[in-house]
């Protein structure tokens, strides 16, 4: 039987989940990228993101390694998939992972407005979900086969699956 799942979810002392004045420069707007600073240095992220696979293999990598076992399907708010606020202008935002997410397997974001699904390399197809977490769920448990499902985050999409 699948479960749902938040794993390796960076939160703050005083409870943030990322910064304010989320961009480009800054997915995690400004300094929410320190709220991960002990996942960027494990071999898991290394490994995902080719960069090496050199990384840390102690403690955090365990808990990231975890993170990634028996997912069949993720559930994404928009902001997770990119910085684009209202209606998709078009389809030239790919998310912001390359050509190749991390993800592998069918990725449900939540959003207001409707887009054609968009099959990435490696397995990892968002599938856009507009008519709200319940939908994207009873997706992601048909697509997941079974496995458990993991709720990537923002902060919104965790709370309103809690």
């Amino acid at each position: 039987m699948s479960k749902v799942r938040v794993a390796s979810f960076g939160v703050s002392i005083d409870g943030f989940a990322a910064g304010p004045g989320q961009d480009l420069e800054n997915p995690l707007g400004a300094r929410g990228m320190e709220l991960m600073e002990w996942f960027f240095s494990t071999k898991v992220w290394c490994t995902m993101h080719g960069i090496s696979a050199d990384g840390e293999t102690g403690s955090d990598n365990a808990m990231a390694e975890r993170g990634f076992d028996n997912i069949g399907a993720w559930i994404l708010g928009r902001n997770m998939f990119g910085p684009i606020r209202g209606p998709w202008p078009d389809d030239t935002w790919k998310g912001w992972w390359g050509e190749e997410p991390p993800y592998h397997v069918p990725t449900f974001v939540l959003t207001h407005h409707a887009r054609a699904n968009l099959p990435m390399k490696g397995g990892t197809e968002f599938r856009f979900v507009t008519d709200g977490i319940e939908s994207a769920l009873a997706q992601a448990k048909a697509a997941a086969g079974g496995k458990d499902i993991r709720v990537g985050g923002g902060a919104s999409t965790v709370r309103q699956f809690l």
